[in-house]
């Protein structure tokens, strides 16, 4: 194999590994299937009834940018809610939840962590 044709290849590979992050991500995010789900007590405190509003927000975010997202793997967001800036992250975790995950595209090797915070609690 040329060494143009490696590289296409090697490319095709980590474009493929991106997809399956980016999907297991959004399945995360979108149907909070395939991981666990945080809110913190900034989220908590607010008045009453708009924490699912906001997750709900979290769900339907899809303003992904190549400044937001530069690896296209759907693992950050920010919008504003009702005033309040809010931010949320997918981390990867081993599946002891001590160390991060060995292949982010792997779900039998990775424990998928959503949080969703204000921004003022980053």
């Amino acid at each position: 194999m040329h060494n143009q044709e490696q590289e296409s290849c090697v490319q095709n590979a980590e474009a493929q590994r991106m997809k399956i992050i980016r999907t297991l991500n959004d399945q995360l995010r979108c149907e909070g299937k395939g991981g666990q789900l945080f809110i913190t007590r900034g989220i908590c405190d607010l008045k009453a009834g708009i924490a699912p509003l906001i997750l709900r927000a979290v769900a339907e975010f899809d303003d992904f940018t190549q400044g937001n997202d530069p690896y296209r793997e759907h693992d950050f967001g920010s919008l504003t809610f009702d005033g309040h800036k809010v931010f949320w992250k997918i981390d990867y975790y081993d599946k002891l939840m001590q160390f991060g995950s060995p292949d982010p595209s792997d779900p039998d090797v990775t424990s998928r962590v959503l949080t969703v915070f204000l921004a003022s609690e980053y």
